[in-house]
């Protein structure tokens, strides 16, 4: 699924484990965001052609000197080039908490980690110098809160972080609650703190304790409620806010919940490859068994037609494809999806090692250990001291069986 993840997304997988008063009804957003060029800008960053997105933005950054906004919008598009390079922006690798609690170092660029960092930076400065004449300038409160939690995303997705990345979350919630604080109508910047109440609502009653000593606390409703008016009518971060909500469905099981949220995005960008592969991510969780491994292969037709997804990453779909057969019991196929989606040119470090063992487990049962073998040994020659790395030694040893 297409995620902008910024620092709410942090926040929320590291707990479960961010002027003149507005007249009411108003809304406002960044200045920049009606600018002409930074909304064709985006139309390709919801496309995923990042390059497209970036050659506009850095031509909107140079004529936007001092201006932490342009900034932003430059980091964001590098960001999430990144993200999307390493495989990292398919929910299903955020669904559960073994993200929190494993093993997963993926190789970190570190051109793009300087890049990225010193975009961070510079924004932060810039909105500083802002903030220091006039300490109630909500767009460049706005700008750094947005700043600072894309950096925290980075950390914690590819650096894990996670508790650098946390602190950032924090800082980035409180300058979005500021700017709410000081105009009611800055709709955008709902999707932060909007996030940040519901994951802390949502924490087990110990750890809300413990949070609550440290005065932070949240409610899940309240939450909900500011990400679906963000949903609605944010100016800038409407298409974000749905992607929270669809993720936070799924993760209480509310899968046709989620389905609707997600057609709504995909009506509204039908060549965003990511959007149509949570759809089918979120029927195979909802049990549709069969329907779900047709939506895949549906996917994957869709994919293949010249134009269709101006970028695509089939390694993902493949491995949803090889998740829906193999609870259908189609264990040869189940394996054959995800040997290709490990396989595939580009396939991330952490999606080949978890298609391996996935097809390991897929080979063992349906009785075929010389393969599975193969595949576990795979798994570990590209990742030893890693979770998948653990688990497929452990598998030499005793073939796997449903649990």
């Amino acid at each position: 699924m297409k995620l902008r993840i910024s620092g709410f997304l942090v926040a929320a997988l590291l707990v479960i484990g961010f002027a003149a008063q507005a007249r009411s009804g108003e809304i406002r957003a960044y200045p920049l965001s009606r600018d002409t060029l930074v909304k064709q800008a985006y139309e390709y960053f919801y496309a995923l052609d990042y390059p497209a997105c970036i050659e506009i933005l850095e031509r909107v950054h140079t004529a936007h000197p001092l201006d932490p906004g342009a900034t932003t919008f430059l980091l964001e598009a590098r960001v999430f080039e990144e993200l999307y390079r390493q495989d990292l922006l398919d929910t299903t690798f955020y669904a559960n908490d073994g993200f929190l609690t494993g093993k997963h170092p993926t190789p970190e660029d570190p051109i793009a980690r300087d890049r990225i960092f010193a975009l961070a930076d510079e924004a932060v400065r810039e909105a500083d110098a802002r903030i220091s004449r006039n300490a109630r300038d909500v767009d460049a409160l706005y700008a750094r809160g947005w700043a600072r939690s894309l950096r925290s995303s980075y950390m914690a997705m590819v650096e894990r972080s996670f508790s650098a990345a946390f602190h950032l979350a924090l800082q980035a919630h409180s300058d979005e609650a500021r700017v709410l604080q000081i105009d009611p109508g800055y709709t955008d910047a709902k999707l932060v703190v909007g996030t940040y109440q519901y994951v802390i609502g949502a924490l087990p009653w110990g750890f809300k304790l413990i949070f609550g000593f440290a005065g932070i606390t949240g409610s899940k409703a309240t939450g909900m409620t500011m990400l679906r008016d963000d949903f609605q009518a944010g100016p800038m971060t409407s298409v974000e806010a749905g992607t929270v909500i669809a993720l936070f469905l799924r993760r209480e099981a509310r899968y046709q919940n989620a389905i609707a949220v997600v057609r709504t995005l995909e009506n509204r960008y039908p060549h965003d490859f990511l959007f149509a592969l949570e759809e089918a991510n979120l029927r195979k969780d909802a049990g549709e068994g069969m329907a779900a491994a047709t939506a895949y292969e549906t996917l994957l037709k869709d994919a293949r037609k010249p134009g269709y997804f101006p970028s695509s990453h089939l390694e993902l779909a493949y491995f949803g494809l090889g998740e829906a057969l193999r609870g259908q019991r189609h264990y040869s196929e189940a394996a054959q999806a995800y040997e290709q989606a490990a396989w595939m040119q580009g396939s991330g470090a952490e999606l080949k090692r978890r298609s391996l063992v996935a097809a390991g487990k897929s080979r063992d049962l349906n009785g075929q250990r010389d393969l599975a073998i193969r595949d576990y040994q795979a798994a570990i020659s590209n990742g030893s001291d890693t979770t998948q790395g653990d688990i497929a030694r452990r598998l030499l040893k005793t073939p796997y069986r449903e649990q």
